[in-house]
């Protein structure tokens, strides 16, 4: 990849990196973990990068390779994620602490989030950032009314949590 390229990818990274703390706290337990599986969908994403058409958005394309990084490490690993080494080329890349204390009703909402399916936490992730059900199809490779249907099911599966 070349320098320019790098330092494109370094900088979509940098702005949207709050997509990825957010997949990374719904796949996750503890900061030691969401770390790991924020370096190992950085290094995807980078890996990745130098394919990506620009026929999405960067977020949409972001989100899409994050969440199958994430899906695919728990399924494999059953939460015990195992990373490799962040590219010298990322050391420009500063790791912002995600904090998680701000928020009661966050925390007990993404403790909710974590009892629901692979496909329902990326549902909710992507509908709690204002995703259109259009881009949250296409992530998913789902249709919009699949994507509309199982939302509706995983909201009242949250209600259901939240408010036993």
């Amino acid at each position: 990849m070349n320098k320019e390229l790098k330092n494109k990818f370094v900088k979509e990274l940098q702005s949207n990196q709050g997509i990825i703390h957010k997949i990374c706290r719904a796949y996750t337990k503890g900061d030691a973990q969401h770390k790991d599986l924020f370096q190992e969908i950085s290094i995807q994403l980078f890996n990745a990068y130098p394919k990506f058409r620009g026929d999405a958005k960067f977020s949409t394309w972001m989100y899409r390779v994050a969440i199958n990084t994430a899906i695919s490490l728990y399924r494999k690993s059953k939460r015990q994620v195992q990373t490799s080494e962040l590219f010298d080329n990322l050391k420009e890349l500063e790791f912002k602490d995600y904090d998680d204390t701000k928020d009661r009703q966050v925390a007990m909402l993404y403790q909710a989030i974590n009892k629901l399916n692979d496909i329902e936490k990326a549902l909710v992730l992507m509908y709690l950032d204002d995703k259109p059900y259009v881009e949250i199809s296409d992530v998913l490779g789902i249709s919009e009314v699949n994507a509309r249907v199982k939302m509706s099911r995983a909201k009242t599966k949250l209600r259901n949590i939240l408010n036993p």
